[in-house]
């Protein structure tokens, strides 16, 4: 499986890369045991404003994260009815730890980074937990990605497709679009629509991929 092929420490895979020194890794340009690091994956597929509520949004990632290996707690990076987007990780993960795609390439330098008007790094992409870029990849048409939320990560009580439990045309949900590289651009689509999910883990483990 994918999620596997990198414990090998390959360029390229997950658990192989370039790791920054800062962040405790080995050096740049090598593979070696990353520092802390939070990872944010997609679903392996688009969805519809109708997930089963965030319970159902969380199951999916948490169990597609299982499937790779992955030992983390991957949350649905969404406002739900009874937490805000930016409040998912933990407190004392919020600052001073990057947020990493599948590669351990570095997306963000915090969490709270993603809040405070900040872009993806340049040429780096995100995965899906099965390894598709998101952005290149055609199992998304639509390169438009799911939130629910304000530009500073709380719940947008009007646009999240009712806690995520409508599917339907008539109903909105706020949604960003992948190529302005930043997470929160606040576009109302149709819930009917199929967009992207992202699963952020919600807070760093040591050796979180099965060895």
């Amino acid at each position: 499986m994918k999620g596997e092929m990198g414990l090998k420490g390959e360029k390229g895979e997950p658990g192989g890369g370039y790791y920054d020194p800062r962040y405790g890794g080995g050096a740049v340009g090598s593979p070696g045991a990353p520092g802390p690091q939070l990872h944010l994956v997609a679903l392996n597929s688009p969805q519809t404003g109708g997930m089963r509520g965030i319970s159902g949004a969380d199951f999916l990632c948490f169990s597609q994260a299982q499937s790779i290996g992955m030992k983390g707690t991957f949350r649905a990076f969404l406002s739900s009815k009874l937490e805000d987007l930016n409040s998912i990780v933990y407190s004392s993960n919020r600052e001073n730890i990057p947020i990493v795609n599948l590669k351990d390439e570095v997306l963000f330098e915090s969490w709270n980074d993603i809040f405070s008007n900040g872009r993806m790094k340049d040429d780096v992409s995100i995965y899906s937990f099965d390894g598709k870029d998101v952005l290149r990849d055609r199992t998304w048409p639509e390169k438009m990605m799911w939130h629910g939320s304000t530009g500073g990560g709380q719940r947008h009580v009007d646009n999240y497709c009712e806690a995520w439990r409508v599917g339907e045309r008539a109903v909105t949900g706020m949604a960003s679009p992948l190529q302005s590289r930043s997470l929160l651009q606040q576009n109302s689509g149709s819930c009917s629509s199929s967009y992207v999910v992202l699963c952020i883990e919600n807070s760093y483990i040591r050796d979180s991929r099965r060895r």
